[in-house]
């Protein structure tokens, strides 16, 4: 236990009933899981306000109450702490109550649109291979070492953050790998984090229902390079017209990476193939088993980080030819009837048309791609027609779906899909609700030679519908019904 004085270290405070000399158990921003002696933060989210629960944690046994707002009537057992922003004080005192775990580790934010899981994980599994114990928070999982644990937000919450960095600490890791989301940087879940680097991959039309503009999507993108330190690196993708926007105000060391501009890292692509591509570093030729212009700029990432992190630099080369592919991105499975079905995490737009765009570079032109694709329900819908427009104009058959509906009305989702499809690409569609019929659909008017792109959900396990989630794993389905067809 920790007095209420040491986790409030740091902590911009606005006022203060009651004394902060009292010890604290736990901290808690959800009322339902407050025990005794616990400090509960009042948080105002999107759904709920936390200061409408802040009797019932009392109830509970807090015995110390961080909020924005101080109630009009006061118990006098109980601290009060009034703060400006709920969620800033939460990740300072996450930080405070676990040690302040990240001064004890080599952490890497990686920030993005696109290919923050791929570059992050492959980089874990580089300094895996490298012989150095290793950290991750991703999408997928988080890695503490060798034991995996389940995640539900790209960037978890900052009690859940710092925990797991705690853990790190006990089992010695020493470098960290991290996604770092618009969502996270906005409701301050990294503050109090001690970043060693931070990487920029790319930046396209995304989260929108959240951000409202563009302009506001990328300025939260860019404050985890504002508060870099001078002794942290600050890594960009230049060819990426937002790049340079993200080292405008840093202190952190500057450093670019590019496939098409001058930078301090650049790479060239000699060869791509359906297993793998051969690419130019530092005058080196090296393979790689991912495939595409966009895995290109990931390797790219990964080398420079490596190279920035201290490693020599043709291990980093022949490390980075090892590196195998991450859970449902780009991947690939082919029938014995020689059709290929690649799932891919793509819902963006700019994720979509990577994709779709690789597969037309490798395929030879005779072969038919059929495109399974849908959108989010409760998610950015101004990219829905945009989606809709790219998968007709670059596929052959397209066949729109269910992706996680959540609260929305499948239907609807995929009539706002195909409001942007052109006249001339209408008669490509067909438009199936059940994701799993859409998919075998797919592989019944497929014929050798034919590619399947399964598209939006990429590694997730499970579709969620009205708050309901029930095990949906694309890759497992679409190789079991391409197999059913051989039978």
């Amino acid at each position: 236990m920790k007095t209420l004085k040491d986790i409030l270290y740091g902590v911009g405070l606005s006022a203060v009933s009651g004394s902060t000399s009292i010890m604290v158990n736990h901290i808690c921003f959800d009322s339902r899981k407050v025990g005794q002696d616990d400090v509960f933060v009042a948080i105002k989210g999107l759904v709920a306000d936390g200061h409408q629960f802040i009797d019932k944690a009392i109830a509970s046994g807090a015995k110390s109450i961080v909020c924005e707002e101080l109630p009009k009537k006061f118990d006098n057992d109980i601290t009060y702490v009034q703060v400006d922003n709920g969620n800033k004080a939460l990740a300072i005192m996450a930080s405070n109550y676990y040690g302040n775990p990240s001064k004890n580790l080599r952490l890497v934010g990686v920030t993005g649109t696109n290919g923050k899981t791929t570059v992050s994980s492959l980089l874990y599994q580089l300094f895996k291979k490298a012989g150095f114990k290793v950290g991750l928070i991703s999408t997928i999982k988080i890695m503490v070492d060798n034991k995996e644990y389940a995640t539900t937000h790209t960037t978890p919450d900052a009690l859940t953050i710092n925990k797991h960095l705690q853990l790190m600490n006990d089992e010695g890791v020493e470098y960290c790998f991290m996604e770092v989301s618009s969502h996270g940087i906005h409701q301050k879940r990294t503050e109090g984090l001690v970043f060693e680097g931070a990487i920029f991959t790319n930046l396209s039309h995304d989260h929108l229902d959240y951000h409202k503009t563009f302009a506001e999507y990328r300025d939260t993108k860019k404050r985890l390079f504002d508060q870099l330190s001078k002794k942290a690196f600050a890594l960009t993708n230049i060819d990426d017209k937002n790049g340079l926007v993200m080292l405008q105000n840093t202190s952190a060391r500057k450093y670019t990476y590019a496939l098409k501009s001058y930078a301090n890292y650049r790479a060239q692509i000699l060869e791509n193939q359906f297993n793998g591509q051969l690419l130019k570093m530092d005058d080196h030729e090296v393979w790689s088993k991912l495939i595409g212009d966009f895995n290109a700029y990931n390797m790219l990432a990964i080398y420079a980080t490596a190279d920035l992190l201290g490693l020599e630099k043709l291990e980093i080369l022949r490390l980075l030819s090892e590196l195998e592919n991450v859970d449902g991105r780009f991947q690939y499975y082919i029938s014995k009837e020689k059709i290929t079905a690649i799932v891919d995490y793509a819902h963006t737009p700019d994720a979509l048309k990577n994709v779709l765009d690789t597969i037309n570079t490798l395929r030879t032109g005779n072969e038919n791609v059929i495109t399974v694709v849908g959108c989010g329900g409760d998610r950015d819908k101004s990219k829905r027609p945009v989606m809709g427009h790219i998968a007709t104009a670059l596929s052959n058959k397209v066949i729109f779906t269910s992706d996680n509906p959540r609260s929305e009305s499948p239907t609807v989702i995929i009539e706002e899909m195909e409001a942007g499809v052109e006249a001339q690409n209408a008669n490509k569609t067909l438009s199936i609700v059940n994701r799993k019929q859409a998919i075998k659909t797919a592989c019944q008017l497929a014929a050798t030679h034919d590619i399947i792109l399964v598209a939006g959900k990429g590694h997730e396990t499970y579709q969620e519908t009205n708050g309901v989630r029930e095990d949906f794993d694309d890759f497992k389905i679409v190789k079991e019904l391409l197999a059913d067809l051989n039978k």
